[in-house]
Order: C-alpha cells, then structure tokens, then sequence
C-alpha cells in the first residue's frame, strides 16, 4: 500500500512538472504577406525553427505565410498592437508614414547587393529608433534582388511605357509611373497573378523572385535588367512580447535573427541569378534596358531623390549624405 501511494504521488508530481512546462511554453505568431515557397518566407521558417531548436521549445513561432493572417498593408499596425508578436513587412510599403522607410525603394541610389547594405547600415539606426516609439523592435532584414521592368511588349524608351497599367506596391513605385506617363493600379503581391490574368495590370518593376512566385511569365513577354534596387523586407517584433520573454530566450531570438539576415542575403544573391534563369527557361526575353530606357529611368530616379529629400527634410538629407560618404 505504502508502494502504490509512492507511486501514485510520483505520478502527481511528474504531471505537476508537465502541466508547469506545458504553461511556461510561448507561442508567437509571425505573419507575412508573400508565399510559402519564396526565399523569404523558407528563411522566417527556418528562423521559427532554429528559435526552437535554441529554447528547447520554450518558444513556438508559427509562420503565417501568403497573406493568410494579415495582409501586407495591415501587418505592421498588427505587430504594432499585439495581435501578431511578429511580422515581415516592406519597408518601401510605409514610406508615406515616415519618408525613411522608403530610402531603398529609390531608384538607382543604391543599385546592387554591396550598396543595399551600406544604405541599410545608414538606415538601421534612425529605424530601429523609430519602431522603438511605435513599440516595436528590429529583428532583422533582407533585401528582395534587383528590381526590373516586366512588360506585355518590347520596350526602347521610358517613351514606351506611357499609358500602360501598371502595377504599383509602394509610394515609389507609383511615382515612378506618373513620371513615365504610366497608369499605376496599386496591386499586393498574393493578387499579382490573377490581376495580369484579368488585365488590370500589364507591366510591373519587380524582382526575378517575384517573376517567378507569380508566374509572370504566363501573361508577359519582357524581362529588363534594370537592377534599379533593391528593396528590403523587415522582421518586426512587438516590444512588450519581446520583453516578457526571459533573458536566455531574448538572447536566443537575437541570435537566431542575426543568422537569418546573414543566410538571407546569401539567399537573395542566389534566388537573383536562379530566378533570371528560370524565367529563360519559361519563354521570357531577358534582356539589359537599352541605354536610352537607361538614360530615361536615371532621370527618374533624380527627380524622385530630390523630391524624397525634400519631403524627408533634414533626417533624410543626412542618411544620404551618410551614405554616400567612400
């Protein structure tokens, strides 16, 4: 008898310490706007799992992918008010909030993989202060691959562009339509596919990754190799879910976000060379811009980056002169 009462409160005592493990386990929810198969959402993924691996299951982060907890315009006001702990976004997607955001979406400031992360190192400071006020943290980021022209028909000039539909998915880019005469239809990327389908669009500036995400290759011809540049995506962290955490698992977060930016990069400079190949293989032209189309989109881009300064005033005036410096 005396036996069976051991046993029974061994049993007790194991299912106590069960039920405490059970309740100090975590759950965050990360949501994010583009597919699961983009190297984007494959790295959020990885970055859940190493997160787990590092805490031995004391945080569980599920991935919300393709738009399926919130849409790309709803996800950082998310993160920001609880209802996701975390959540990727585009930085060039809130420029009009605060014209910081918006710096890598400027085109041909900075226009290949070394110059992103020299205007991201100038840029990181006066974000994270900000998302500090909204609530919120920096985990880290990645840029999407050099953005280009895709298109319907053959293109010579910026002159060729004018009254094409022409999807847009940030300030910048719908500027950019307006100066090169274009009508932009403002078009999220989990919508791209059936807008060129049903001709709401038909051209758009994106990367290779995108080409091939949405299968642009289905509705248009033309690839240019503008590499005008290069877009980042962010992981925010909602503040006060970040600092309930306990220090080893902080540290674990931390860890685990500085080797999904890093594995991310070297991502992102794959995806551009395999995505280009992989809209060859499907029938597009990709071809390099004609130095008049060249010459068109430089101007362009002067104009937009004097504009930017001007709205941006001296916050903005100093990232560029900070980034500019050799």
């Amino acid at each position: 008898m005396q036996r069976r009462i051991f046993s029974l409160s061994a049993v007790a005592a194991l299912l106590a310490i069960s039920a405490g493990a059970v309740n100090a386990q975590t759950k965050w929810d990360l949501a994010s706007a583009y597919p699961a198969t983009n190297f984007h959402s494959e790295n959020l993924v990885q970055f859940a799992n190493d997160v787990d691996k590092a805490t031995a299951g004391k945080l569980k982060i599920t991935v919300h992918s393709n738009a399926s907890l919130f849409k790309a315009p709803e996800i950082k006001r998310a993160v920001q008010g609880g209802q996701a702990q975390a959540g990727e976004i585009i930085f060039a997607n809130f420029q009009n909030e605060w014209q910081i955001y918006g710096a890598d979406g400027l085109p041909f400031l900075a226009d290949s993989y070394d110059e992103s992360v020299k205007l991201y190192k100038a840029q990181k400071p006066l974000i994270e202060k900000k998302l500090a006020e909204q609530g919120m943290g920096l985990l880290y980021s990645v840029a999407w691959p050099p953005q280009g022209i895709y298109t319907k028909k053959a293109l010579n000039s910026a002159a060729d562009l004018k009254g094409i539909k022409w999807r847009a998915y940030s300030p910048a880019t719908s500027r950019i339509a307006e100066l090169v005469g274009a009508q932009p239809v403002t078009v999220q990327a989990a919508e791209l596919s059936q807008a060129l389908a049903t001709g709401v669009v038909e051209s758009t500036m994106t990367s290779g990754a995108t080409g091939v995400d949405s299968k642009l290759y289905e509705s248009l011809k033309y690839y240019y190799d503008t590499q005008a540049w290069l877009p980042k995506n962010a992981v925010l962290v909602n503040k006060k879910a970040f600092d309930a955490l306990d220090k080893p698992t902080q540290d674990a977060v931390l860890k685990a976000a500085a080797d999904a930016e890093a594995r991310g990069l070297a991502a992102s400079k794959k995806v551009n060379v395999d995505t280009l190949e992989k809209l060859t293989g499907f029938g597009m032209q990709v071809l390099p811009p004609s130095p008049q189309l060249k010459a068109d989109l430089k101007k362009v881009g002067d104009i937009m980056l004097k504009e930017w300064i001007e709205k941006a005033g001296p916050e903005g005036k100093a990232l560029i002169d900070t980034f500019s410096k050799p």
